[in-house]
């Protein structure tokens, strides 16, 4: 079963009491704990050791940063130490992160601020000025990212058991509303069709007899039944007589001129069959006329056999005298 990872970032000998007290935290919740001294974070050979801690915070859930009164070793950027790049990582990658500051550090932090100008203040919880520097991009992080002060591991220890017992209660809250959630989701969505819905039939009421027209006439069942009385494969649209003679030349059908007035006729000598059509689907001027499925005959458009040419005599039945 996935567990959620927890990575503990600090300097270490300062803060190594603090870190085995987290470590037996996260274990006894039933998380996993990734610390550097523990052997938790695999190293390569490829790049510097600081690159893949940075690299297996990404791998990880929560990352509780500690900071205390030591700096700690540089980072490659020389601006910032290991520990503090580690907590830049997290937020980078938009991790939950837990902020702890050592109270005598959090206490003379207000102090550097007064004095942060004068050349020879010299901090006593630090041992190097930068880390009250890299607290003040602390304090102006975006809200969501809790600093607390603490003066033994007991501190941090009840804090992070409020806080994820709190997150839990809250996790089982959202899923017992997420059947409302899906119900309210649900009602939108029919909310939206409707108003589409409306909008369309408004439109189309704008438009009057000519939108129904539009749509009849994209669904004629003179389509399917011409489609189908001349094997054509593809999709068939006409909307005159001469469209459709120009549909079946091209399928090597010919008009037949001797036929009446009541009916069309298309011929196809290769095939030996013809497609017979109702004049009445269409009207006087040629125009395909709107018929419905309902109002639609089978017998509009039939196929018949061509009979054989009749057999010219090859004698005079004439005798010569």
């Amino acid at each position: 079963m996935a567990r959620p990872r927890i990575f503990i970032s600090s300097t270490y000998y300062d803060l190594r009491v603090v870190r085995a007290d987290l470590e037996r935290l996260v274990k006894e919740i039933g998380y996993e704990p990734v610390l550097f001294e523990r052997g938790h974070v695999p190293y390569g050979k490829d790049e510097a050791l600081e690159q893949y801690c940075y690299r297996e915070i990404s791998t990880c859930d929560i990352l509780i940063a500690l900071i205390g009164g030591k700096f700690g070793t540089e980072s490659h950027d020389r601006e910032h130490s290991i520990t503090q790049r580690e907590l830049r990582t997290a937020i980078e990658l938009g991790k939950q992160i837990y902020i702890f500051v050592e109270r005598s550090v959090h206490s003379e932090y207000r102090t550097y601020l007064n004095n942060k100008n004068l050349k020879d203040f010299k901090p006593t919880s630090v041992n190097d000025v930068r880390v009250f520097q890299f607290l003040e991009e602390v304090y102006a992080l975006p809200a969501g990212n809790p600093i607390e002060p603490f003066e033994v591991s007991d501190d941090i220890l009840r804090y992070l058991r409020e806080q994820w017992a709190g997150l839990f209660q809250r996790l089982l809250q959202e899923s017992a509303r997420q059947k409302e959630v899906n119900i309210i989701e649900s009602l939108q969505n029919t909310a939206s069709a409707l108003n589409h819905m409306v909008t369309f039939l408004t439109e189309q009421r704008t438009k009057g007899d000519q939108a129904i027209r539009e749509i009849l006439l994209s669904s004629h069942p003179a389509f399917s039944e011409i489609k189908k009385a001349a094997g054509i494969p593809y999709r068939v649209v006409f909307h005159t007589v001469a469209e459709l003679d120009a549909l079946l030349g091209a399928r090597s059908y010919k008009r037949d001129p001797a036929t009446s007035e009541d009916v069309m006729e298309w011929d196809n000598t290769e095939l030996k069959k013809g497609i017979r059509v109702k004049s009445l689907i269409f009207e006087k001027n040629g125009k395909l006329r709107i018929i419905t499925p309902e109002e639609w005959s089978k017998d509009n458009v039939e196929t018949y056999e061509l009979a054989p040419p009749s057999q010219a005599a090859s004698e005079s039945d004439d005798v010569p005298i």
